[in-house]
């Protein structure tokens, strides 16, 4: 992906440029923290590598351990508490970019569904987009869902 791409909080606070870089296509977390993380049916998210992200403004952090044992550190608006990444470190230098904070968020569609094994009985998954019970459990495995095509 070679464009840049804009984001920021609710309140405008934190803004963020996401410069050209490893980008993988977005996806839906059905997992039962993600719902309770955001009080939604699903979270929506976009890998993306740390580096490529340029924050301006005040942010915050908060830090939980994973159902996996990853140690994760949530990275948000401090004055608003809306979430921007998420850095595990099981997945050094790769942060997890909420993609409902970017821009463009309109034009995104999550590409796979992960832990649909929790996933909100009333949530309709189109048959052409990839579903896993839980998650892909290898780096090779969320590159082979989640990678653009060359």
């Amino acid at each position: 992906m070679t464009e840049n791409l804009t984001g920021g909080c609710v309140c405008g606070a934190v803004r963020y440029t996401l410069k050209p870089g490893l980008r993988m296509k977005p996806y839906a977390c059905h997992c039962t923290d993600c719902q309770k993380r955001t009080g939604s049916a699903f979270s929506f998210h976009m890998a993306v590598m740390e580096n490529d992200c340029e924050l301006s403004g005040e942010v915050d952090e908060g830090h939980v351990t994973q159902p996996s044992g990853a140690n994760s550190t949530i990275v948000g608006c401090a004055r608003c508490k809306a979430r921007i990444y998420a850095r595990n470190d099981m997945r050094p230098g790769i942060v997890s970019l909420r993609a409902g904070t970017l821009d463009n968020s309109k034009d995104m569609n999550p590409q796979a569904h992960f832990w649909v094994s929790s996933k909100q009985s009333w949530i309709v998954i189109p048959d052409d987009v990839p579903q896993l019970e839980t998650q892909p459990d290898t780096p090779e495995g969320w590159v082979k869902i989640l990678a653009h095509d060359s």
